[in-house]
């Protein structure tokens, strides 16, 4: 399959675009007999099982009462993380944290006319787990993006997983999870961490939510241990979206598509421009970029599998392509991304103008990298602070308010066909304490 073109005005538009947009990217394993026999092995075995499957797929022995391994020490390896990196860690991760604290709700109470007093008030959870992708290929970036706000929020315990092949996980991994401040770790990866965390192991107590990316047998875990504990998203392939004009610069444009293009041959890279000769530069630009890039190969097979470039007459019309797709990130490479703004109302982050490449926002802008994929946000919203709290509502009837409520309540009551709900209410109108 080689890159697809589309022209906003042909006959065919409209079903070609549809048909492309419907193409699966997913993983072509058939993965879930895989990890629901994965998830009953630990829930029936513990610690045991995650430390089999710990020495099957990654060649690493843990203590299955501790699910501890004396070849991974978080601290030894932090200690080697260059300084240089650290430094870079550090930087990201205060932008992060500034972001984060100023997403923080506020309680809230109010007495209305009737005279109930109603309100909410949020609470952190009390335990998270991430999950981070492992091995010397790690993503020290993953590790703030979903630790940071878990602590801002509150939550009393943060427990990282992240699979260390071998014995091996990156020292800027380590790092950032002391450096984000994760309380516990476990060199365990796989559908068997995402059950540790779900489920309990051994030493491993059960937490509240997971977060975190991973491979299809870990996505598939999260959707099956979903409802036991709660979770970020199903996340699936990484996707960029750019809008361009005639005041982009073409080489700029192709090395942010390519940003998005070398995470996975299942990611998925579009151009929308309004300028033919735009969209024509873009695509010789990406073509001899991917000559040197050392992430070619994976690139490559995204941008000629699922990239595209779509003509379209004016910037509006791009809008409503970009809201149809609804992009993980959306970039607006034109002379005035805030007149366009307001037409945007799908996307998991928006980046505006020709400064702001996604790569900024993936590492040091302060804005959370996980965000909603394959045309989830339409719906959903990327990572925040809330995604860590709960928020409780609160509710006091005074007599006068009881009164004024009690009426309409026993009548919905009834008609519900509910008589306790109903007793409920009588009991308190009748001096007797009755309800006949």
């Amino acid at each position: 399959m080689m890159l697809r073109h589309f022209a906003h005005g042909s006959p065919d538009f409209k079903a070609d675009f549809d048909a492309f947009l419907r193409e699966d990217r997913s993983s072509d394993h058939d993965v879930v007999t895989s990890v629901t026999r994965i998830l009953d092995d630990v829930e029936t075995k513990g610690g045991k099982a995650v430390a089999d499957y710990t020495a099957k797929y990654d060649e690493l022995q843990i203590d299955p009462t501790t699910l501890d391994s004396d070849n991974v020490n978080l601290h030894a390896l932090a200690a080697e993380c260059p300084q240089d990196l650290c430094e870079a860690i550090d930087f990201a991760h205060d932008r992060i944290a500034a972001y984060h604290m100023a997403q923080r709700p506020s309680d809230h109470s109010f007495t209305d006319s009737l005279g109930v007093e109603l309100g909410w008030r949020w609470t952190p959870l009390d335990s998270v787990g991430v999950y981070v992708p492992g091995g010397r290929a790690s993503y020290p970036s993953s590790v703030l993006m979903n630790t940071v706000p878990a602590r801002i929020a509150g939550v009393a315990r943060i427990v990282m997983v992240a699979p260390a092949p071998g014995g091996e996980l990156a020292p800027s991994v380590a790092y950032a999870a002391l450096k984000a401040g994760v309380h516990e770790y476990y060199p365990i990866g796989g559908a068997q961490a995402i059950g540790a965390l779900a489920l309990g192991a051994a030493r491993l107590k059960p937490v509240d939510k997971i977060v975190g990316p991973g491979n299809a047998y870990v996505a598939e875990a999260k959707r099956q241990v979903f409802g036991r504990v709660g979770i970020d998203t199903i996340a699936g392939p990484s996707e960029v979206l750019v809008i361009a004009d005639h005041t982009a610069n073409p080489e700029w444009v192709a090395a942010d598509l390519l940003a998005q293009a070398e995470h996975d041959p299942s990611s998925q890279s579009i151009l929308v421009t309004v300028d033919e000769a735009v969209g024509k530069a873009v695509e010789i630009a990406v073509e001899n970029q991917l000559k040197d890039l050392a992430t070619g190969e994976r690139a490559r097979t995204s941008w000629d599998r699922h990239g595209a470039i779509i003509h379209v007459p004016d910037l509006a019309t791009a809008a409503e392509i970009s809201n149809r797709v609804a992009p993980e990130h959306l970039e607006l490479a034109i002379a005035d991304p805030d007149a366009l703004l307001p037409l945007i109302r799908h996307a998991g982050a928006v980046f505006l103008g020709h400064m702001t490449p996604e790569a900024l926002g993936d590492y040091v802008t302060g804005s959370n990298h996980v965000l909603p994929t394959s045309r989830s946000a339409r719906f959903g919203s990327g990572l925040g602070l809330n995604d860590f709290m709960k928020r409780m509502s609160i509710q006091r009837v005074s007599p006068k308010g009881f009164a004024a409520l009690a009426p309409a309540a026993l009548r919905l009551a009834e008609a519900e066909r509910l008589p306790a709900h109903a007793r409920s209410i009588t009991i308190r109108s009748n001096p007797g304490g009755g309800d006949g």
